[in-house]
């Protein structure tokens, strides 16, 4: 095979780091929410009430859908121009937000103390900053200038 065909591709070191701690943290919850929702459904359905069930069944389509938003966030680190710190804190945010949210639900769900349930806004707001956060990497002028090619007038 010829190589002189062959593009290299000069990737940042801290974007493919950032990449891939959220597309890992991004499968990892996108797993667990499967297993956990599937536990639930078949082995816990005759002890659990109903109602532990709906906890346990919000707290899994949280956490696949921020499951997902952070895979999102990994592919978006991928884009020229993208403001990677803010990317970054989105991560985090997701991830904790997802820990606080769907982990309370899941605790209260299984021991029924009501308290746990003043932690899970706390899980939410994580998820909000995260998605506010994942708009602001694009809205922000860095990365419309980088879009643009050009830099703006300040």
């Amino acid at each position: 095979m010829d190589e002189s065909n062959w593009v290299t591709v000069k990737i940042n070191p801290e974007i493919n780091l950032l990449a891939r701690k959220a597309i890992v943290l991004a499968a990892l919850f996108g797993a667990t929410a499967v297993i956990i929702g599937a536990f639930a459904a078949h082995s816990l359905k005759s002890t659990l009430s109903p109602y532990a069930l709906g906890i346990v069944e919000t707290a899994t389509k949280y956490q696949m859908y921020h499951a997902l938003a952070l895979l999102g966030v990994g592919l978006s680190s991928m884009f020229p121009g993208a403001n990677l710190r803010y990317l970054k804190v989105a991560m985090w945010a997701f991830a904790i937000g997802i820990l606080l949210f769907a982990g309370s639900l899941y605790t209260l769900a299984l021991s029924q103390l009501k308290w746990l349930g003043m932690i899970t806004p706390l899980g939410g707001l994580g998820m909000i900053v995260g998605w506010s956060l994942l708009a602001w990497a694009f809205y922000s002028k860095s990365y419309l200038q980088s879009a643009a090619g050009r830099k703006f007038d300040e």
